[in-house]
Order: C-alpha cells, then sequence, then structure tokens
C-alpha cells in the first residue's frame, strides 16, 4: 500500500481531533502537578494516535461494505485503488490495533491497572463505534461518545500518565475485595478543562451528519439530527460552542486555569460567524470544514495561552 493511499484510508487530515486534547492533557499536567514523565508521554502518544488511525480505517472500511446506494459505495471506494485489496485492508487494521495494544500493555506495566480499564474501554468504544451488527455511529450517540472518549478519555489519560503517582485515582487489591479511592477534586478539574474539546469535538461529528442526513437515511445511518430534526441539530451546534466558552470562564473564575486564558475568548468572533455561515448552508464540501475550522481556533486558543501562562510561570 502506497503512504497515500495509507493516508486516504485513515483520513490523516482529521487527526487533530486527537492532538488537542493530547496538548491540553499535557500542559495541564505540568501547570497543576509540575510533572512530566517524557517516555510515557511518548508510548501513549503513539499508542493513542495509531489506534486513531486504527477506528478511522475500520470506519471507513465498514461504510464500504454496509453501503446501499452505488453513489455512496463509491465515495468510500479505498477498495477500488489499484494497491489496495479488501485483505490489505483488513491486515493493515489489525496491524495497527496490534501495534497500539502492545503499547499500550507496556504504559500499563509503567503506571498502573488504572490505565488497562480506562484503556480498555476506550479500546472498546472506539472499535465498536464503528463495527458490529449496530455500530454506535449509525445511531444516535455517535457525538457523545466521540465528545466524551476522545475529549475527556485521551485528556485524562495524558494526565495520568504522567501523575499516577499523584493521589487522582488509586486502585486496592486485598484478596477478593478491591477498594478504588478517587481524589474528586482532581478528576472534576480534568473534567472541566476537558469540556472545549468534547464540546468542540462532538460538534465535528454533528456538523458530519447534518451535511449527511439525508445520504445517511439512504444508508441507514439513523444519527442524531434524524431524531431532533436538522433545525434542532443546529441549534444544539451553537450551544455547544458556547457551552466550550462558558468553561473556560468559569474554569479561570475558580482558579482551575490561569487567567491568560480569557484572552482565548478572542476567539469568540469568528467562531460565531462560521456558526453563522453552517446554519445559513450545510453542504459536506462547502461547510462541514467550518466546524474543523472551529475546533482549531478554540483548542488552539486554548493550547496557544496555556503554553504562554507556563512560561510566564
Amino acid at each position: 500500500m502506497s503512504i497515500r493511499t495509507f493516508f486516504k484510508l485513515v483520513e490523516i487530515q482529521t487527526k487533530l481531533a486527537s492532538l488537542f486534547p493530547f496538548a491540553v492533557g499535557l500542559l495541564f499536567v505540568i501547570y497543576k502537578f509540575g510533572e512530566l514523565k517524557p517516555l510515557n508521554t511518548i508510548i501513549f502518544f503513539c499508542s493513542m494516535f495509531i489506534f486513531d488511525l486504527t477506528t478511522t480505517a475500520i470506519n471507513n472500511y465498514m461504510d464500504y461494505k454496509k453501503a446501499s446506494s452505488k453513489e455512496y459505495r463509491n465515495e468510500k471506494n479505498i477498495i477500488g485503488v489499484k494497491d489496495i485489496s479488501e485483505r490489505l485492508v483488513r491486515n493493515t487494521i489489525i496491524t495497527l490495533l496490534a501495534i497500539a495494544t502492545m503499547l499500550g500493555i507496556w504504559l500499563v506495566w509503567r503506571t498502573d491497572i488504572t490505565v488497562l480499564f480506562i484503556g480498555i474501554l476506550c479500546f472498546a468504544i472506539g472499535i465498536f463505534y464503528t463495527y458490529g451488527p449496530i455500530p454506535l455511529s449509525r445511531m444516535p450517540l455517535g457525538e457523545l461518545f466521540s465528545g466524551v472518549t476522545m475529549g475527556l478519555g485521551i485528556t485524562f489519560l495524558t494526565v495520568y500518565i504522567n501523575a499516577f503517582d499523584k493521589g487522582i485515582v488509586n486502585v486496592f487489591f486485598n484478596g477478593a475485595i478491591s477498594t478504588v479511592q478517587v481524589n474528586y477534586m482532581s478528576l472534576m478539574e480534568i473534567i472541566w478543562i476537558s469540556l472545549p474539546c468534547v464540546f468542540t469535538i462532538a460538534n465535528v461529528m454533528l456538523a458530519n451528519n447534518i451535511c449527511d442526513l439525508e445520504e445517511d437515511v439512504i444508508n441507514k445511518r439513523y444519527t442524531l439530527p434524524y431524531y431532533i430534526g436538522k433545525r434542532n441539530a443546529i441549534i444544539l451546534f451553537d450551544i455547544l460552542y458556547i457551552a466550550s466558552f462558558i468553561a473556560i470562564i468559569t474554569a479561570v473564575l475558580f482558579k482551575v486555569l490561569p487567567v491568560m486564558m480569557l484572552f482565548s475568548l478572542l476567539v469568540i468572533l469568528p467562531v460565531y460567524q462560521h456558526c453563522r455561515k453552517f446554519k445559513g448552508k450545510q453542504v459536506k464540501a462547502e461547510t462541514f470544514v467550518l466546524a474543523v475550522k472551529n475546533l482549531v481556533l478554540v483548542n488552539g486558543s486554548f493550547v496557544t495561552m496555556m503554553i504562554l501562562a507556563l512560561l510566564i510561570v
């Protein structure tokens, strides 16, 4: 398989969605705990990134296999490229999944059992998001699972693998009895700072489903916009951006984030303008990119301000 074909299979251009939660978690663990374990960070990044490639490859493969219309099948025709076969796609998916799993096991050995439990959960959601008789992506749950799994899951794990010895979560085993201790304040703070990632990633999926609504129904993909209607889906699209900015403001007010983070609110105007354009037209080839631009604006400004805050401190 050529590099170009591989990049098409895994949609390499979409990987910003996983890079931003990683960056947010990394910067927050340095700011909050003053911790950075380079090898753990590298292992986790590689495992996370490779697994993200895996889930996208599974998604494209399953969309191709389950397509009901010829037009949709041709759109997902990764199999028709000269240097790629269905068997090669399956082998590529298995190889990527095996590498991500081995890296994850290595990370568990270097940290603790909490990483194993959360890693298994994230892997399960990632695989069954597009695989199985009724994938999560074909239900009105895609936005929830993509936003929470990537936005919160990656952020939490990035923090935890660098500060697993700081008492965020402790699991104790005494014979057949296990005890879990959670520092709820630390956990709440991690959830809090992950919310902009959660909401903006969910909105990328929501924008995709809004644009593809008619085509999805033909191909028996009954996503959230199908159940709540396109008009309400667009309203939800706007609300999630508002919630992202509220999360930043309240995190600063409660001193979870530094005051400098308020400068990230300067992107409100371009985000609002993109929302207005998307409200006027929901066409995949023309306006879906606005959700991706908003993802970059919101999280890019968040990461930039966190870096500046750390440099000043």
